[in-house]
């Protein structure tokens, strides 16, 4: 790559993804063995504790601001697209501060955004290293007294590829990761309180996703609301906007994600040699290195027939496959927020709009906030007084506002 490009991309990344960090983090000095599940696996159920330890997490990469909170890092049992059990990583955060509101003391499963495909770049090791550019909204959930659990996802840290904005396996992590923490004795949490679900970007499917799969997979949980922030809903259009784009990486990530999930679908036959390598490339980088690595490459350049990727979207054997990904088909139970900014350059607001639309088709709770904040991350930004004062007002047991009809 020439200089000048290179030095585009890096202005173009500090510019918009300002808050995304070369996600690189070491493993954590104790951890080398901790993401290597037992095999075969121990019996239990979902959300069943396989491991623990104490860990760390930092608000900054230097070390020197440790987050106000008792930290333990686990594995624990969950469940793939296909129904089977695997191990899935994660971070309970136990808070300093005092629980404050009525009852107990409320627990929130935090759905992180894109952290990458490679094992380096799990939530739950960017924490350890200060290097989780979604430390300060995690800061301000501790700072209000509750309990936190952020989820690695599948294959995040742990073995095989990640399965990026698979609807059940990131929705099915996020329920399991509060059973978990409410079943860990060291964290402290209620074992039966009060919980609800956030999440941002990929993380706001992923809170979407578990707020439609709760009712039939999880319905023991005390699920108060859910706060999803510009969900990818509909990968179709999500890929359609990223193909040639700077954030293309994601796109990606995506291809990969689904050819470790649905090996069936041998969609590396689509590929030519060029797409083949690239394929192989993602599973191992993190957010950053996709973007400075991969911007404005066309899918059209990696295919074997010269079409885009998008155009096999349509056609069988993806397009089943794709429609499973789908939310917005089944209403969640509990009240939800969905925030997403007009303006956001990765995840297109339309697609967000009507999965809020169809979930209020459906007879839902739905509080849908149009933002008017310019890029992806500037969304995100904007959305964290709303997410913050909504959480609250759910977890004070304060009626849930319904716009319905009126976006």
């Amino acid at each position: 790559m020439r200089p000048t490009h290179r030095r585009r991309i890096t202005a173009i990344v500090t510019s918009v993804i300002g808050l995304i960090s070369l996600i690189a983090a070491a493993t954590p000095a104790g951890a080398a063995d901790f993401y290597t599940p037992p095999s075969p696996l121990p019996g239990g159920s979902a959300g069943d504790i396989i491991r623990h330890q104490a860990s760390t997490f930092f608000l900054d990469p230097v070390k020197l601001l440790p987050a106000p909170a008792k930290v333990q890092r686990i594995m624990y049992r969950s469940t793939d697209t296909h129904g089977d059990a695997i191990a899935v990583t994660g971070t309970v955060l136990t808070p300093t501060a005092p629980w404050t509101g009525p009852g107990v003391r409320p627990l929130i499963s935090y759905a992180a955004g894109t952290q990458g495909l490679g094992d380096q770049c799990a939530p739950s090791k960017a924490l350890a290293a200060g290097q989780e550019y979604e430390g300060p909204f995690l800061s301000g959930l501790l700072a209000r007294g509750y309990g936190v659990v952020i989820t690695d996802y599948e294959g995040l840290g742990t073995p095989g590829v990640h399965t990026y904005v698979n609807r059940k396996a990131e929705g099915y992590a996020v329920l399991d990761a509060i059973r978990a923490a409410q079943r860990l004795p060291e964290a402290g949490l209620p074992s039966d309180g009060p919980v609800a679900i956030a999440g941002y970007s990929q993380g706001g499917g992923a809170s979407a996703a578990a707020a439609e799969l709760q009712p039939a997979y999880a319905p023991e949980l005390k699920l108060k609301g859910a706060y999803a922030g510009a969900p990818p809903a509909d990968l179709a259009a999500v890929a359609q906007n990223l193909d040639g784009h700077y954030a293309v990486g994601f796109l990606l990530f995506a291809v990969a994600s689904m050819n470790y999930a649905y090996p069936e679908l041998n969609i590396t036959s689509v590929l030519n040699a060029k797409g083949k390598a690239l394929e192989a490339q993602v599973e191992n980088e993190c957010t950053g290195d996709a973007i400075l690595d991969h911007a404005f490459t066309r899918t059209a350049d990696l295919t074997t027939d010269g079409r885009p990727i998008t155009a096999y979207l349509g056609e069988e054997p993806f397009a089943s496959v794709v429609a499973e990904q789908q939310i917005g088909r089944t209403a969640p139970a509990a009240p939800v927020l969905v925030a997403h900014s007009a303006l956001d350059d990765i995840v297109p607001f339309p697609q967000g709009r009507t999965m809020a639309r169809d979930w209020c088709a459906e007879g839902a709770t739905v509080q849908f906030d149009t933002l008017a904040a310019p890029t992806h991350v500037g969304g995100a930004l904007a959305a964290y007084p709303d997410a913050f004062a909504w959480l609250d007002a759910r977890l004070h047991g304060a009626p849930a506002p319904d716009n319905c009809g009126e976006f």
